[in-house]
Parts: structure tokens; sequence; C-alpha cells
């Protein structure tokens, strides 16, 4: 082996070590900002992901704190006069993002841990979405315990 391929197996593994084991999909509404807030505030630094924040109209929308890597998008359920469901714009963020993160099987590289805090409906879709489309396993599921969802 010559030194080039030394070096270049070792910046290689450099970057490897550096890349996050697992990403984190949180979704939470009005109803549960305190519960997100503490959520936010136990992921480590490095954590990487997505946040979503569904609330009724535009006042709704503040600002979170979140760990640097991840990403927090809020969902306005009342646009142009028309008010959707509740739940019903988290529910296709949350699978859409799966869908895209989740496509390519990364699920067996890169770990993914969901905390869904939003309304009982919302929650119940994505968790069947994230199982039965994309094979999370349910004890990586967090759900508050009051829905009786088979998740951890």
């Amino acid at each position: 082996m010559s030194i080039v391929e030394t070096a270049a197996g070792t910046r290689a593994a450099r970057r490897a070590s550096r890349r996050p084991l697992v990403q984190h999909l949180v979704t939470a509404d009005e109803n549960s900002l305190a519960e997100l807030e503490l959520v936010l505030a136990t992921l480590p630094l490095c954590a990487v992901g997505r946040v979503f924040i569904e609330v009724p109209d535009a006042d709704a929308v503040g600002v979170v704190e979140v760990p640097p890597r991840m990403t927090v998008t809020w969902l306005v359920r009342t646009r142009g006069g028309v008010r959707r469901a509740t739940g019903e714009i988290l529910t296709r963020a949350a699978t859409a993002w799966a869908d895209e993160m989740l496509c390519d099987g990364s699920e067996a590289t890169l770990r993914t841990e969901a905390t869904l805090l939003g309304c009982f409906i919302s929650t119940a879709d994505i968790v069947d979405h994230l199982t039965e489309h994309h094979g999370v396993a349910p004890t990586a599921i967090h759900a508050p315990a009051r829905y009786g969802l088979p998740v951890h």
C-alpha cells in the first residue's frame, strides 16, 4: 500500500467518524410546545435532523432553540383564509420528510429516532408511515403515553 492510499484511507475514516449515527425527527403543535422545549433541551449539541411545528396561524410562530445541525419548520394551519384540520399539514410534512430521507434504505446506516408530540391523529398516522413504509422500529419512536400507541 502506498502512502497516498494510506492518507486517503485515513481521511475517509476521519470523515466517516464525523458522520452522525442518528437523525432525529421531532413533531409538535401549539399544545405541546412545553414538551417540545424539554425534548430539544435533551438532544446532544451534535444532533442532526428536522423539527416540524404546526400552529394555528402566523401569529403563533415563534423561536425555539435547537442544535446547530437541526432545521425547524413552522407549519401554519390557516393560510389565505383556508384553515386545515389539526394535524393535517404536520402529517404531510413528516411523511414527506420520511419519504425523502429514508427512501434509500438509510435506516440501515443512519438510525432514525422520532419524537412525535403533535395531536393523536397526526402522531398515529406518522407512526404507521414510519413503521410500515420505512421499517423504523417502534422502539425508536417516542410519543406521549396518553396516546396508547405501540411505541417506546
